[in-house]
């Protein structure tokens, strides 16, 4: 499964000749630049999915994005020589991931899609801080400064200015439904989330990637058969040109990045990160798709954005314990990716 080699460089794990290997960089700063370039890849890709829910329904579309981007990881792996069997201590990462933040988050997403605009979809869809920051705190003791705190909040308040409970038509169970299709798929991402930071595997996030989205792809193709009937794709130009979008770059690349930062960074600070995906979706969903950018979007999205910096130029604390623990890591120069690189040098 796995090589042992002598001591090098700690690199997240990316294919080979786009690894980080060797810049004079923390693993921390590595892992927020991926998650960064991951973050705007994902905003964009709201619209995107939108567009492409115009020529597939929904089911068939997520089982389109994960086959397409499970391929894609294979074949990269397959020529590079880094494609590796999944060990007994990975299944609970593939049963997460794969079951959870892909198949169950995507689908649930694009279903909900299907009623609600795509920029307000990205923030009900991103909410995991809502869900992660509780959990990270009071179940694995997980320890945020005053300012990480307030961050935090306005984050979760700018949310709160953009998704306004207040303003929904309770009587349209259509649309009902799918606002609380993707609050659960926020909260399964957020479970997600803890678990990628707690559970520590054999492989790297890169190796499971194709696995996952093959976990992901196979009962997503039985629930569109079953649910939505033959393959409803149109066959034309413009659905290949999405799902050549939403597979090999926002599904491949992009889940490889987030969880390789899930890594070297806490949870808290992921989630709340995350926070990015929902602005940058508005604003493509407002000049691509033409939705309205209202004052109520625009001030949530300013408390967004000082809420990501806020927490992200904050430290959070670790748990005053003489033991370690997996929360004592947070902060800790020797984070999870590097224990793991310094083990398993592919």
């Amino acid at each position: 499964m796995s090589s042992h080699a002598p001591h090098s460089t700690p690199s997240l794990s990316l294919p080979t000749g786009l690894r980080l290997r060797g810049w004079p960089l923390s693993a921390r700063t590595r892992g927020m630049a991926l998650l960064l370039l991951a973050i705007v890849i994902w905003g964009c890709n709201w619209p995107v999915m939108k567009t492409g829910l115009q020529h597939v329904s929904p089911i068939w579309f997520s089982a389109l994005r994960f086959a397409t981007g499970g391929l894609c990881l294979f074949a990269i792996q397959l020529l590079t020589g880094t494609l590796r069997l999944p060990t007994r201590r990975d299944l609970p990462l593939l049963a997460s991931v794969g079951l959870l933040q892909m198949m169950a988050f995507t689908a649930l997403g694009a279903i909900a899609m299907t009623q609600i605009p795509a920029g307000r979809s990205a923030v009900l869809a991103y909410t995991t801080p809502l869900w992660v920051a509780p959990i990270a705190v009071f179940l694995f003791g997980e320890r945020i400064s005053r300012w990480q705190g307030a961050g935090l909040l306005l984050g979760v308040a700018g949310l709160a200015v953009l998704f306004n409970p207040l303003a929904i038509d309770w009587q349209d169970s259509a649309l009902v439904q799918a606002n609380l299709m993707l609050m659960a798929a926020s909260f399964l991402w957020g479970m997600t989330i803890l678990h990628l930071r707690y559970h520590r595997g054999d492989s790297t996030a890169y190796q499971l990637a194709p696995w996952q989205m093959l976990v992901a792809t196979l009962p997503l193709l039985l629930l569109a058969r079953m649910v939505e009937g033959p393959y409803t794709g149109d066959g034309s130009m413009a659905l290949w040109e999405t799902v050549l979008f939403v597979g090999p770059l926002a599904t491949a690349f992009c889940f490889c990045a987030v969880n390789a930062a899930s890594m070297a960074l806490s949870a808290t600070r992921m989630s709340t990160a995350m926070l990015g995906v929902p602005l940058i979706g508005l604003l493509a969903a407002t000049a691509f798709l033409g939705e309205t950018l209202s004052v109520s979007l625009v001030a949530g999205g300013l408390c967004i954005v000082g809420g990501i910096l806020i927490v992200s130029l904050n430290k959070a604390r670790a748990p005053a314990s003489a033991t370690s623990s997996p929360a004592d890591r947070i902060e800790s120069p020797a984070t999870a990716a590097e224990d793991l690189q310094r083990l398993r040098q592919p």
